[in-house]
């Protein structure tokens, strides 16, 4: 395995046990076995590091995330009901990255009110709680049940803690190509009239003669004067003046028709 080494800890060198001793090992530690607690929470710290690397390019150092993180872990294994038929790194991993968002956002330059924080809280909870009695995750109105209050409460609490997101993260990848969010935004300033616009414009200049296209180019795309564009064709700058008039006219008129 890759060595990774973060708040002083060598990755490399942390247990691994299977399923079957995992779970033999939290059933000690459950009934009151210090030792047996100790060398299940070090078996599980690759379980942290991984939800840390997650939270990767926030702005927080990776060790101050990942004691954060522990302490997701410990309340995972004083919360983790052994008689439920679900593996521990399924219940583990939304209460590590909920600790961890619980840190960003309590530190974050963007204030949730605490009331609203306490709500998110609440439903993050009723929701694992249900995901573990359905054996599926829960829809908005059984969150809104559990906690007796408005689906509208529970939406509303939750999106205001969410993690802001990129606009170039993508949302789906392929060999060829990788669609960002960025891509399924529109621009209402890129409407359908202005995209046919953009096309008989091309057309307009590709009809016009290689001089006027060149004054045109030099003018409005490479943003020279006329006197620079005078010397550079080799013409008077009133000839440019006036071919560039004449230019305009004639692109004007291709566009319309």
């Amino acid at each position: 395995m890759q060595k990774v080494e973060i708040t002083g800890l060598d990755t490399s060198r942390l247990p691994r046990l299977g399923q079957a001793e995992m779970r033999e090992l939290l059933k000690r530690a459950k009934s009151g076995d210090e030792a047996a607690r100790e060398e299940f929470i070090r078996c599980n710290l690759r379980l942290v590091l991984s939800v840390v690397q997650r939270f990767s390019g926030r702005g927080e150092p990776a060790d101050d995330l990942f004691q954060v993180g522990c302490i997701g872990l410990l309340k995972s294994v004083d919360g983790f009901d052994l008689e439920q038929n679900v593996r521990f790194s399924t219940y583990a991993v939304p209460m590590i990255a909920g600790e961890i968002r619980r840190h960003l956002r309590d530190y974050s330059a963007v204030r949730v009110p605490r009331s609203l924080r306490d709500t998110a809280y609440r439903a993050m909870q009723a929701k694992l709680r249900l995901t573990e009695s359905l054996s599926r995750e829960p829809t908005v109105g059984e969150i809104a049940k559990e906690l007796g209050i408005s689906e509208a409460n529970v939406v509303f609490a939750l999106d205001a803690i969410a993690d802001p997101v990129s606009l170039y993260d993508p949302v789906f990848s392929s060999d060829d190509d990788t669609l960002c969010i960025l891509d399924q935004i529109s621009d209402p300033r890129d409407s359908e009239s202005r995209r046919v616009d953009s096309i008989a414009l091309r057309e307009g200049i590709a009809r016009l003669g290689e001089r006027d296209r060149k004054i045109l180019r030099l003018r409005y795309f490479a943003c020279k004067t006329q006197v620079e564009v005078s010397r550079e064709i080799g013409i008077s700058q009133a000839q440019v003046s006036r071919l560039e008039k004449s230019a305009l006219k004639q692109l004007e008129q291709y566009v319309k028709s």
